[in-house]
């Protein structure tokens, strides 16, 4: 007499055979449980359940998406997971993918060109439906790659120089403008633009709204470039201890940084070397992260709408999947940036001017 299927146990996975037979129905049966069980009679429904829940069988989406030719899953590689901007980009693919009765599979590429490449891989041997791809390096050779093996792709944050492909941005040129203009409206003479990974280009087209403001000055304003070596807290800090160190009269009195952890650390260590905030620099950050209240004075900043553009990314996918290659349109949807403006540049701290 043959063994019956046991439980699952290390290195063993079961399969839908094995649910069957312990279940005493055929394999269509367990198959129709897991795809359509309003047809299956109650109790052969409670003893297939009670199979799969015996064995710990789970199925195979990737064999099944491999035989149907379809996938009901979406790839996300996003450039770094710690930023709330990316985080907000997931939520809003995340809903949108919902609304369509399909599940987001998230790639953390940590700001590595590497990884990233690796998680389009992983992919697309994982025969997902679609990709949303939200870097800061040129992905052509990635996007190419996808694209000859039939995976449809959208790209977030991001404009391609030389590939066909749907792409939801953020005119980033008008963060950096707005960001300058607010300091040169509240009275800013000396501007900082705070910066880092100019080939990324989010950063670089801050940079050409940064410019762009203070060219409008007609001469009364003048800019100061910055860069370092990343975008993080720690490098603002660092910034700050050069700038303590600048003569009062002739350093900056409005800074920028391109984004709000670079913005907090140098407000942080500005702070603690006793300056005040916004009385003695004004400062504005990008992108609106989570932690851009939590500083040592609340940061003023620009929102890059997150959410909206995870959702209309989401949305194009979908489309393109959805409908023949030769009636599929490529778009730009371009999202317009708002500035959210907080104490950093006119608040009240350490007896700040409070005016408007």
């Amino acid at each position: 007499m043959a063994d019956r299927p046991r439980a699952s146990r290390a290195g063993h996975n079961p399969s839908l055979a094995d649910v069957a037979a312990l279940a005493g129905v055929s394999r269509g049966t367990v198959s129709n449980v897991l795809n359509h069980p309003g047809i299956v009679a109650p109790s052969t429904l409670e003893r297939v359940q009670n199979a799969i829940a015996t064995l710990g069988y789970v199925r195979n989406d990737a064999a099944r998406a491999l035989a149907a030719g379809k996938s009901k899953s979406i790839g996300f590689v996003s450039t770094n997971i710690e930023n709330s901007l990316f985080v907000d980009m997931i939520h809003g693919a995340q809903s949108g993918s919902r609304d369509a009765n399909m599940t987001i599979l998230i790639g953390n590429s940590a700001d590595d060109l590497a990884q990233q490449n690796a998680y389009l891989d992983l992919f697309d041997e994982a025969r997902v439906a679609g990709v949303l791809l939200a870097p800061m390096e040129d992905p052509t050779d990635g996007i190419k790659r996808m694209r000859s093996h039939g995976r449809q792709l959208v790209l977030l944050n991001y404009r391609p120089h030389d590939h066909d492909c749907c792409v939801v941005l953020v005119d980033n040129e008008q963060v950096g403008y707005l960001a300058a203009r607010h300091l040169i409206d509240r009275g800013c003479t000396r501007l900082v633009y705070l910066a880092s990974h100019e080939n990324w280009q989010p950063v670089h087209y801050r940079r050409l709204g940064v410019r762009r403001a203070v060219a409008e000055s007609g001469g009364t304003v003048t800019l100061q470039e910055v860069d370092k070596e990343q975008l993080d807290f720690a490098n603002g800090a660092e910034y700050a201890a050069q700038f303590l160190l600048e003569p009062t009269a002739t350093r900056a009195d409005g800074v920028v940084a391109v984004t709000d952890e670079l913005a907090n650390g140098f407000m942080d260590g500005v702070v603690r070397g006793g300056l005040s905030v916004p009385r003695d620099v004004a400062i504005v950050g990008c992108e609106n992260n989570r932690a851009a209240p939590r500083g040592p004075v609340s940061l003023t900043t620009v929102e890059m709408n997150g959410e909206a553009m995870g959702l209309a990314a989401t949305s194009l996918l979908i489309e393109e999947i959805s409908v023949p290659a030769d009636e599929h349109e490529h778009r730009v949807v371009m999202l317009e940036p708002v500035l959210v403006p907080r104490a950093s540049t006119f608040g009240t701290y350490l007896g700040a001017d409070s005016s408007p």
